[in-house]
């Protein structure tokens, strides 16, 4: 393993997979802000690279089933990875989140109506943001690069880059008004299962935006 603290976020979450488990614990940004050395990420955080890339090396270790990289696949079969692993169960849990997230608001919204309130609006309008993406990808970007116009993708590219940074900055603020998805004592089911589904639809995302933005895009604008 050939990591150092200069190296990019984004390479070593290509490279390496599960070093992605590590960034989110940490809360690195490797999908929309991996652009950066590691260093660079970890001073931010307060945290020492060192340390963040022996955790890397103990993960990929000590893993017991290994994580298929994406790093060298063909673009078609990339896209349907991405369809398959990530756009069809986004259309099956956002309605479901939806629902949850408004039954939390209508039981425990006098607790604290701006914060159960924010959480529904900004949850909704992020579900609207990845239903109206997604389309566009599957019914634009995605047919061009199956059909080998890539080249002349980077209109649409750049319109899917600019709807990632809008979904990361909503995910930021998810995370920020549950207290980094911290489940309270006298949470009910319902609230204790939104808090974990929005943490889990979070790792989702990040996972989603990097495949696209440091690997399909890249190689598609390369090729």
């Amino acid at each position: 393993m050939t990591i150092t603290p200069e190296t990019i976020v984004k390479d070593i979450a290509t490279q390496y997979p599960l070093a992605t488990r590590v960034f989110a614990r940490h809360k690195i940004d490797f999908c929309c802000g991996g652009n950066r050395p590691l260093a660079s990420s970890c001073a931010d955080k307060g945290l020492n690279p060192e340390q963040v890339i022996e955790e890397i090396k103990k993960e990929v270790q000590t893993s017991g089933s290994p994580v298929e990289s994406w790093a060298d696949a063909a673009p078609a079969d990339l896209i349907r990875h991405i369809l398959t692993a990530y756009h069809q169960p986004l259309y099956e849990e956002m309605p479901r989140l939806k629902a949850m997230a408004k039954k939390v608001l209508d039981v425990h919204g006098d607790k604290d109506p701006e914060r159960f309130r924010g959480i529904h609006d900004t949850l909704s309008a992020l579900v609207a943001d990845l239903e109206q993406h997604m389309a566009k990808e599957e019914q634009i970007l995605f047919p061009m690069i199956q059909a080998g116009q890539g080249a002349m993708a980077g209109g649409p590219i750049s319109v899917m880059q600019y709807e990632h940074e809008n979904a990361g900055e909503m995910l930021r603020t998810l995370r920020s008004l549950t207290n980094d998805y911290t489940v309270p004592e006298e949470a009910c089911a319902t609230w204790g299962a939104l808090w974990k589904g929005l943490e889990a639809l979070e790792t989702s995302l990040h996972e989603h935006i990097h495949l696209e933005n440091n690997i399909l895009f890249p190689r598609v604008q390369s090729a």
